[in-house]
């Protein structure tokens, strides 16, 4: 499965858009109690262990996206966009969407 934030995938040619595609993952109350957990892992200015549940979800929610092409027999997605947002005070949800197509 090709993947790409672009609006096409460059040498080849959309046949066919199938429809959009998604993929969620929410983290809850014990992401914000890892988070605080993590920020001693700071190295750098960077909070290592907060990437790395960021990246988690970044991946799952792209693992069911990819699922949902699948099914729809896509040989590629176009247009990826990958969101994170809080919901309510205690959890984080991360989304990706994008276009379904077939390409010659």
């Amino acid at each position: 499965m090709l993947l790409s934030t672009t609006d096409s995938i460059e040498g080849r040619e959309i046949v066919e858009y199938l429809g959009i595609v998604s993929g969620e993952t929410v983290y809850g109350a014990n992401f914000v109690h890892d988070f605080f957990a993590s920020i001693r892992d700071v190295v750098g200015g960077r909070a290592g262990g907060y990437e790395k549940v960021l990246r988690a979800g970044k991946t799952a929610a792209l693992d069911d996206m990819v699922e949902q092409a699948r099914e729809l027999r896509a040989d590629a997605i176009i247009g990826i966009d990958i969101d994170y947002e809080t919901v309510g005070e205690r959890m984080l949800m991360v989304s990706a969407n994008g276009t379904a197509v077939r390409l010659r």
